[in-house]
């Protein structure tokens, strides 16, 4: 090639990228949900996935990858291509609880994924099967006194915040449970509707319409206020447990590396979609509560936070996988 030409090319590069980033989407963007179908995490990256497709050009779609509490998923998204492609819907499981629970993990949630935006906080519910004879949390309290142990309680599996709820609860009473994991949230609530387990927390976008349809009860809430989605039931401290607080949040991140363009476009669609009145309506119609969007600047230190929080109490309740 010819050296004038082999000079030019270095002034090409940004060009090109430049041309990618702003023809960015024209194919398919995959949004991965990293739990199970039917849990939180996969109601609101279906959700996010339908606003994005009404404010971009082409498809979004959904691809669950349910599996050892999400860590598979947020490794394989790591490890994509950092074209915009690829996103995924996170929360304090993936970044905040499980590296604390994995000693192994391979991914680090700092250095191998940019962060959008945050999208809504959830909190959860202490629930039993309607014909429960435990109508308080000092009645669990009251029978995991008299037989340690022999009380049962279900999550969507290990390290989840189902999980870590109740091994908190377990932890600041000094009383003892049995944990039975399940693969999905779905799953560990139809054992708590049918009686396999004695009781759960999962989030109340998942446990709402077993409540107002009468096959679960609500005990207690984890949020620092009552909930506006189950009027009537105590927090989590009304209901005699000093200090305890439990909320989660969802945002949605991609791969690091990917174009500041593209970041930029994904959180101005974001930021849209949580400034629509009627997504915000539906948003508090499943059950999620509404938050101010943390831009991408913000969310490394939001991460870090949650990081540095959750490593005591994960440690406490000891939630971890060898």
């Amino acid at each position: 090639m010819h050296r004038r030409h082999l000079l030019a090319l270095p002034a090409l590069i940004p060009a090109l990228a430049h041309a990618q980033t702003a023809a960015w989407p024209n194919r398919t963007v995959t949004m991965v949900a990293p739990l199970a179908a039917g849990s939180s995490v996969d109601i609101m990256a279906r959700l996010v996935a339908e606003q994005w497709a009404t404010r971009l050009p082409g498809q979004v779609v959904v691809e669950n990858r349910p599996a050892a509490n999400g860590t598979l998923a947020m490794e394989q998204v790591s490890r994509s291509a950092p074209d915009g492609y690829t996103a995924v819907l996170i929360g304090q499981t993936g970044v905040a609880f499980n590296p604390h629970i994995y000693p192994a993990l391979r991914y680090d949630p700092l250095k191998d994924f940019t962060y959008v935006s945050t999208l809504a906080g959830v909190s959860n519910a202490l629930v039993v099967r309607a014909a429960s004879p435990f109508h308080s949390v000092a009645d669990i309290l009251a029978a995991a006194r008299a037989a340690p142990g022999r009380l049962t309680y279900s999550s969507g599996g290990v390290g989840t915040t189902h999980h870590v709820s109740s091994a908190m609860l377990a932890q600041m009473t000094g009383v003892e449970f049995t944990h039975v994991p399940y693969r999905g949230a779905p799953q560990g609530i139809l054992a708590v509707t049918t009686g396999e387990v004695d009781f759960a927390y999962y989030n109340i976008s998942t446990i709402l319409g077993g409540v107002r349809g009468g096959t679960l009860r609500a005990l207690a809430v984890t949020s620092p206020t009552a909930s506006a989605f189950l009027p009537g039931v105590p927090t989590m401290v009304e209901a005699g447990v000093p200090g305890y607080q439990m909320q989660t949040w969802f945002g949605v991140a991609t791969v690091a590396g990917t174009p500041a363009p593209i970041i930029d476009r994904m959180w101005e669609v974001t930021r849209g979609m949580l400034a629509d009145e009627a997504v915000r309506r539906r948003l508090t119609e499943l059950g999620f509560e509404l938050v101010e969007p943390v831009p991408p600047e913000g969310m490394p230190a939001l991460v870090q936070a949650e990081h540095a929080k959750w490593g005591p109490i994960l440690r406490a309740a000891g939630a971890r996988v060898e």
